[in-house]
């Protein structure tokens, strides 16, 4: 099972495992976050396609931790002007560890399960 979700303007294909880097998330380390804005899941063979999205499905996962990514260059130059800006980035990310894709079958089966060991 896996599902495409969108994200800090991203989209990004998860499963139930996958370790995932966000662009930066205003959430603490070990806290649990949840995506709500699924495009698509597919569970066997069976797809859904939302318009614009997939109701009822959510994604959770797990924050592991904030870092910043490789420093890049920014090299800017105007031949024959003797203009030349240099200048280096590194893009905050949060790495977030997928733990569950939430459908409402699945919410339904456990509501079902309680009933049967309450009778």
């Amino acid at each position: 099972m896996y599902a495409v979700i969108e994200s800090c303007g991203k989209q990004y294909k998860v499963a139930q495992g996958d370790v995932v880097f966000f662009e930066k998330l205003d959430v603490e380390e070990g806290k649990k976050v949840t995506f709500d804005k699924v495009i698509l899941v597919s569970n066997d063979g069976k797809v859904q396609v939302g318009n614009p999205y997939v109701k009822g499905i959510k994604v959770e996962g797990k924050v592991v931790s904030h870092g910043k990514a490789k420093k890049i260059i920014v090299f800017k130059m105007k031949a024959k002007k003797n203009e030349r800006t240099k200048q280096g980035h590194r893009q905050p990310y949060t790495k977030v560890e997928i733990t569950a894709i939430k459908t409402p079958t699945k919410k339904a089966e456990k509501a079902e399960k309680t009933e049967k060991v309450e009778a």
